[in-house]
């Protein structure tokens, strides 16, 4: 029986995202799982939610693409509303193995005025948390 039967990976819909799908994609086909991928739309004008979920369709696509080019069993939802409280119920509705997600690296001061999904996920929920930093670009000369 495998480890991660059930993975749900929670996308920012942003470059941090290659990071933990890389890893994902080797880490599902090592165990043979399905993956979810989940993304909250959170937006708060109609113009505004028009173009975020048309970049998370694109974002989702992508990724579904990836994962079932490399034989990966892939499904997927979009929410929308506040992240927090959607990831958490996304957690608690969906009976998953390993919950993954990329995180920004904010430190500090940034964390506290911009939040952090990680910490909530990490915070409320008993399941296994894998986060993974994004690479941070490097200076070119």
């Amino acid at each position: 029986m495998a480890l991660y039967n059930k993975i749900l990976l929670l996308l920012d819909c942003s470059p941090v995202d290659s990071v933990i799908i890389e890893h994902i994609e080797k880490l599902a086909k090592i165990h043979n799982s399905h993956v979810h991928l989940f993304h909250v739309v959170h937006a708060h004008t109609l113009d505004q939610e028009r173009i975020e979920a048309q970049r998370t369709k694109k974002c989702i696509q992508e990724a579904e693409k990836r994962l079932r080019k490399s034989g990966i069993d892939v499904s997927f939802s979009i929410s929308e509303g506040e992240p927090e409280k959607e990831v958490i119920k996304k957690i608690n509705d969906y009976d998953c193995d390993l919950i993954a997600m990329a995180t920004h690296g904010h430190r500090g001061i940034a964390d506290f005025l911009t939040g952090s999904i990680s910490d909530v996920v990490k915070h409320n929920t008993c399941k296994p948390v894998l986060l993974i930093k994004a690479r941070r670009p490097r200076n070119r000369k």
